[in-house]
């Protein structure tokens, strides 16, 4: 009896093993899930905090078509020109191009053509108001608007800034495409934005990046700076056209690049729409822009400044000058003030003066709190109206002789 129980038993330990031999070749996951499954239970357990099942912590779009299908509509091709002259052959650039028609040859054929510009613009208005830059239809005898529904048209300079670089062009056509303005105050650096423009004329082009800084200035491109900086691709051609978000809203003109090979390094920067918006207003409505202006020569108050004149102020605007007769003068504000705030709106820099001054409707008084001689004083100013700046002024993108 005993040995046919062991005999059984041998028995069904060979074919446990068989079992086992079978499934460790042919199922060899099924072993490896019940050894994972016994480690889980000898693990501790870890509360871990997990996006609920149907919901994503991920806000990044895998597309942006939708925002540049509304968005590109609105751009339009700028071409520019003076004596109707169109633009430069695009190839003009390329070295293969020059290679086979020469340098000299290519060179005196431009010389002989009247000068002509690229840009792009954005339709604002149904009215056909559209927003670009005033270096884009600058001296321009004619310009023509090329839109991407493939229509064609010659456009009229209503007004220009060229202390912001921007301009304001009307058409007459119907069923305009227009953009929708954006809001800078829900802006961020790290927002993803599209620039849409026609870099070297190589057609309507949408490019990706994201805000880099806000605020930018002291840059010495335009008189009144307030850039948005984006890593965006801009090119040559790409100025006037937009910077919108990822919902297809404007939030900026695009206007400059920081390069040393006049293509894109990844610092770009755009005039931001609550800027484009007020000098589009002020152009349609008197066909000019408007800024309050007081008639000093105004410098930074640095550590330096403040140390080497004994100032118990570290941050403002010291008066270096103030020009006879004018508001500062006839209000008694003398060189070495240091202007502080301006009707309680703190002035940190000379750029802040400037675009805390420019404003201020001029005819109107104002309350400038100032340092003289180490001692706080109140004085109020009749803030004038800022002249336009000389053309060679303009040109050369010098001071702007004060707030």
């Amino acid at each position: 009896m005993l040995r046919r129980f062991w005999l059984l038993f041998a028995q069904a330990v060979t074919v446990l093993l068989a079992l086992m031999f079978i499934v460790a070749t042919l199922k060899p996951q099924w072993l490896q899930h019940q050894g994972e499954f016994g480690k889980q239970l000898a693990e501790p357990i870890v509360a871990l905090r997990e996006v609920a099942p149907g919901m994503s912590g991920n806000t990044a779009q895998s597309s942006y078509a939708e925002a540049a299908a509304k968005a590109m509509p609105a751009v339009v091709n700028v071409f520019s020109s003076k004596d109707g002259s169109l633009p430069p052959d695009p190839r003009a650039k390329d070295p293969l191009f020059r290679y086979f028609f020469g340098d000299k040859n290519n060179n005196r054929k431009q010389q002989e053509q009247p000068a002509a510009n690229l840009g792009s613009g954005v339709i604002v208005s149904s009215e056909g108001y559209i927003l670009t830059n005033q270096h884009v239809v600058d001296g321009a005898d004619q310009i023509e608007i090329a839109l991407s529904d493939g229509r064609t048209t010659n456009a009229k300079v209503i007004g220009v800034d060229p202390e912001t670089d921007l301009a304001v062009l009307k058409i007459n056509l119907p069923n305009l495409p227009t953009i929708t303005l954006g809001r800078m105050d829900q802006t961020r650096v790290g927002d993803v934005v599209l620039a849409i423009g026609n870099p070297f004329g190589v057609g309507q082009t949408v490019t990706m990046g994201i805000v880099s800084a806000l605020g930018r200035n002291h840059l010495g491109i335009n008189t009144f700076e307030n850039f948005i900086q984006t890593d965006a691709a801009i090119n040559p051609g790409n100025s006037g056209g937009a910077l919108v978000d990822v919902n297809g809203n404007l939030l900026g003109i695009n206007t400059a690049i920081y390069s040393r090979s006049g293509g894109s390094l990844g610092i770009g920067f755009a005039i931001p729409v609550s800027t484009a918006r007020s000098v589009l207003e002020s152009i349609i409505t008197t066909g000019s822009v408007t800024r309050g202006w007081i008639g000093v020569e105004p410098q930074d108050v640095t550590p330096e400044i403040a140390e080497s004149f004994g100032l118990d102020q570290k941050s403002g605007a010291i008066v270096a000058g103030v020009l006879q007769g004018g508001p500062a003068d006839k209000a008694g504000i003398k060189p070495g003030d240091i202007l502080v705030s301006v009707n309680g709106e703190q002035i940190t820099d000379t750029t802040r003066l400037l675009n805390v001054i420019a404003q201020i409707k001029p005819g109107t008084s104002a309350k400038v709190h100032l340092v003289r001689k180490n001692k706080p004083m109140d004085i109020d100013i009749l803030i004038g109206k800022r002249p336009p700046p000389p053309k060679q002024q303009q040109e050369d993108d010098q001071d702007d002789n004060g707030g």
